[in-house]
């Protein structure tokens, strides 16, 4: 047995910091036919079901805290998931906040007839950590190693700004809605 240990960096300002790859985590699932809609493709909903499942998971190994989905911030759905095929996604922490860390989730398909591999979709969602009150608290840093990491994190900045701003308009606008039902 051998046993894999990452460097814990100090950044800076002291705090801890991980690399990317610590947080990465898979999932690979089949799909049968109680997963597919009336166009015989994977449910949207079940895929997100897959991405959030996964994100979660990458969140809580980077930061080492129970952590809640604070928003999804994307889902595009890029090319259909089908039955012959596997769906495999993979999940990293590519930038984080305070106490906040945005996640990315690739999915791609693998025809298990021909081995035709695809990019089926992507998706950012941003997590909170919380500690054992439920209380948020600091996350480390993320450090960025391969191109593709790289490029994530760089251009995280101004995913951050286009959450917040979205977040703020959404906001405002459930001052608008009405919390009754018609039949009340």
């Amino acid at each position: 047995m051998f046993e894999i240990r990452y460097v814990q960096a100090k950044g800076d300002t002291g705090l801890e910091r991980r690399f990317v790859k610590q947080s990465r985590c898979y999932k690979t699932a089949r799909i049968f036919p109680t997963d597919v809609n009336n166009h015989n493709t994977l449910f949207g909903g079940k895929l997100m079901s897959y991405i959030d499942d996964i994100a979660s998971i990458a969140a809580s190994k980077h930061c080492r805290y129970s952590v809640v989905t604070a928003s999804t911030d994307s889902v595009d759905f890029l090319s259909p998931i089908r039955p012959t095929d596997s769906v495999c996604l993979e999940s990293f922490v590519t930038w984080t906040g305070t106490t906040s860390m945005e996640v990315f989730v690739k999915v791609l398909t693998e025809d298990l007839r021909t081995s035709e591999r695809k990019i089926a979709a992507t998706s950012f969602l941003t997590f909170v950590a919380k500690d054992d009150n439920n209380k948020p608290v600091r996350v480390p840093q993320v450090i960025p190693e391969t191109e593709e990491e790289k490029k994530l994190h760089e251009t995280a900045v101004q995913r951050a700004e286009m959450r917040k701003q979205r977040r703020l308009e959404s906001e405002k606008f459930a001052n608008y809605l009405t919390i009754h039902f018609p039949w009340e």
